[in-house]
C-alpha cells in the first residue's frame, strides 16, 4: 500500500487575528507531522507544532540552520535571504556574532532607554492629538514609535528613518511576481549601501550608539564587515517590522474585547502581564519560518526524524498548546503557565525581547493614561489588513476619543 501523501499547507491571508486552522489541525495530528510545502524540493518537510517539540528542535544542536543553498521545501516562490544573516549560522559563530550586541538588549540597557522611549512616544500623541478624531493610531503612534526607538538605538539619524520603514515593507513582504522579487532585492542592496556608509562614517567619528560600538568590533577583528551588514539590517528591519504589528494587534484586541479593555482601565498595574498574555495569544506570524535540518538521525516525540530531513517549526501553534495553555483560545491575563515562545526560543530566539516588551508596555499605559476614552472609530469588520507581510497586523486603525 503506498504512503499517504502529506497534507498541504498554502498559507493564505487569514481574517484579522483569526488562528490558522491548519495549525489547529496540525496540533491535534501529533507532536511532530508530515506535510507538504507549495515550493521548492523534495515537497515534504516535517512540521513541529507541539510546545515541547518545538522547544526541542530549536534547542537541540542536531537541527542545523545552516541551510543557504540547500534545496529544501519552502512556503515562498521567492527566498530573498540577507547574506551572512546570523538567521542561517550555527553555534559558535552564531553566538560570536550575537554577542557583540547582545549588551545593548539586555536589561539595565532597557531600562536606560525607557525615559527616551516614552518621551517619544508622548510626541507622536501629541502629534495625533493635535490632528484630531478619527485619526489613524498606526500613521500616528504605532508605526513611528517603534522606528525611532529603533533608529536611534542604532544610530540611524532622524532624517533617514523613514527609509527604514520603507525598505522592510519591500523586503518582509512576500514576493508575488519577478518585479516584485526585483523591488524587494533593491531595498536589500540600498539597506546594505546605507549601513555600510553610516558605519564608515561612525568609524571616522564615533557615538553612543551600536553602529559605531559594531564598526570598532569589525575593526577589532571580532567580527566581519559583511556580518556587521547583515546583523544591522535584520534589526533595523525586523525592529521596526515585529513592534509595529505587535503593537497595533494589542491595541487592535485592547479596542475590541471588552473584557480586556474593562480590566486595564480599571487596573492598570496589569498591562506587563496582559502584554505577556496578548504575546501568547496573537497568532502574528504567517505560515513558519526557516527550517532545519536533521544532521543524523533524531527521534522527536516518538517520530524518526531522517538526516538530511527539513524540519519547520510554529512558535505559534506551540503558544497555542491546550496541553501547556488549558482554553488556548481565551484571553486570560492572570494565566499561569510556562514562558511563551512568541520571542522564539534556543540559540536563534529573538535578539530584543525586553526591547519589544517595553515598547508594547508604555503604549498601552500611555494611551490608558492619556486617552482613557480611545475606541475604534469604525466597526471592526472593516479594519483593513495587510495581505503577504512576515508578520500580521491592521494596515490602520482609525480612532476617536
Amino acid at each position: 500500500m503506498p504512503d499517504e501523501i502529506a497534507p498541504l499547507y498554502e498559507v493564505s491571508d487569514l481574517t484579522a487575528l483569526d488562528f490558522d486552522p491548519f495549525l489547529r489541525e496540525a496540533l491535534q495530528a501529533g507532536p511532530l507531522v508530515r506535510i507538504r510545502l507549495p515550493h521548492g524540493a523534495p515537497e515534504e518537510c516535517w512540521l513541529a507544532t507541539r510546545y515541547e517539540s518545538v522547544r526541542f528542535v530549536t534547542t537541540d544542536p542536531r537541527f542545523s540552520r545552516n541551510i543557504v543553498g540547500r534545496p529544501l521545501p519552502t512556503m515562498n516562490k521567492y527566498l530573498i535571504p540577507l547574506d551572512r544573516a546570523v538567521s542561517f549560522v550555527d553555534p559558535p559563530d552564531h553566538t560570536r556574532v550575537r554577542s557583540v550586541v547582545s549588551s545593548a538588549f539586555n536589561r539595565s540597557a532597557v531600562t536606560a532607554l525607557r525615559p527616551c522611549a516614552q518621551a517619544v512616544l508622548h510626541q507622536h500623541i501629541d502629534a495625533m492629538i493635535t490632528a484630531g478624531p478619527p485619526a489613524d493610531l498606526v500613521h500616528h503612534v504605532t508605526s513611528p514609535f517603534p522606528l525611532h526607538v529603533t533608529g536611534a538605538l542604532l544610530g540611524v539619524p532622524e532624517t533617514d528613518r523613514p527609509r527604514l520603514r520603507t525598505w522592510a515593507n519591500a523586503v518582509l513582504t512576500r514576493a508575488k511576481d519577478e518585479a516584485e522579487v526585483a523591488h524587494a532585492r533593491q531595498a536589500k542592496e540600498e539597506a546594505r549601501a546605507f549601513f555600510a556608509e553610516l558605519a564608515r562614517r561612525r568609524r571616522l567619528e564615533p557615538r553612543n550608539d551600536l553602529i559605531s560600538e559594531m564598526a570598532a568590533h569589525v575593526d577589532s577583528g571580532r567580527i566581519e564587515e559583511e556580518e556587521l551588514l547583515a546583523l544591522v539590517t535584520l534589526m533595523a528591519l525586523n525592529g521596526w517590522h515585529a513592534v509595529r504589528n505587535h503593537t497595533s494587534n494589542m491595541v487592535y484586541l485592547f479596542l475590541t474585547d471588552q473584557s480586556l479593555r474593562t480590566r486595564l482601565l480599571g487596573e492598570p498595574h496589569a498591562v506587563p502581564a496582559s502584554v505577556e498574555e496578548l504575546l501568547r495569544w496573537i497568532p502574528h506570524k504567517h505560515g513558519v519560518g526557516q527550517a532545519r535540518v536533521a544532521t543524523e538521525n533524531v527521534e522527536v516525540g516518538g517520530v524518526l526524524v531522517r538526516k538530511g530531513e527539513a524540519v519547520y517549526v510554529s512558535y505559534v501553534a506551540a503558544n497555542w498548546d491546550e496541553r501547556i495553555y488549558p482554553d488556548p483560545h481565551l484571553i486570560d491575563i492572570d494565566r499561569e503557565g510556562p514562558p511563551h515562545l512568541a520571542f522564539g526560543h534556543g540559540p536563534h530566539h529573538c535578539l530584543a525581547p525586553l526591547l519589544a516588551r517595553l515598547q508594547a508596555e508604555l503604549l498601552l499605559t500611555t494611551l490608558i493614561a492619556r486617552l482613557p476614552s480611545l475606541r475604534l472609530a469604525t466597526d471592526p469588520q472593516d479594519v483593513v489588513w495587510q495581505k503577504d507581510v512576515l508578520i500580521r497586523g491592521p494596515l490602520s486603525l482609525p480612532v476617536a476619543w
